[in-house]
């Protein structure tokens, strides 16, 4: 008798969380997306000039940038080095900051002097339809902010 209670109880407590995990997916496949900002920023740090002309392969910018329209869909450099960086035709002084705002989905191509290779890929993905896409974008940014997370304290801890 002791075993079918307690039976019971693990079916009870199995199916409360596949309601609710239902339930948490049916949220982020249907609920407006709304973000603090539009802007997505990132920094030149002061001294990457001098460390790439040393001969140090420094990378401070991704290959590529992913943006979605209406949500993050600006792009914010802000050159915090000694030297003038040069983004696509625009020359972004000591201390000053970029913004570049997109507004249709497509993969952008620049020249940028901050990048090791000089070229960068800026992508800008469609807003997310609610349902599966949306879902699927809720997830791919919650992967992005764990790998930013755990590179931010990887490096803290061992670099």
């Amino acid at each position: 008798m002791a075993w079918r209670l307690a039976r019971r109880g693990v079916l009870s407590a199995c199916l409360l969380a596949a309601v609710l995990a239902g339930a948490c997916a049916g949220w982020a496949a249907w609920a407006p997306l709304a973000l603090a900002s539009r802007d997505q920023p990132f920094d030149i740090p002061k001294g990457t000039w001098a460390r790439r002309m040393a001969g140090d392969p420094v990378e401070i910018l991704p290959a590529r940038i992913e943006l979605t329209v209406g949500l993050n869909d600006t792009l914010l450099l802000r050159n915090l080095d000694d030297v003038p960086q040069q983004f696509g035709p625009v020359l972004i002084m000591p201390g000053q900051n970029f913004r570049l705002p997109f507004e249709q989905a497509a993969d952008y191509q620049f020249d940028c002097t901050a990048h090791a290779s000089g070229q960068m890929t800026v992508a800008v993905l469609p807003h997310p339809a609610p349902g599966l896409a949306r879902l699927q974008w809720r997830l791919a940014a919650l992967r992005r902010t764990a790998h930013a997370v755990f590179i931010v304290n990887f490096k803290g801890v061992h670099g």
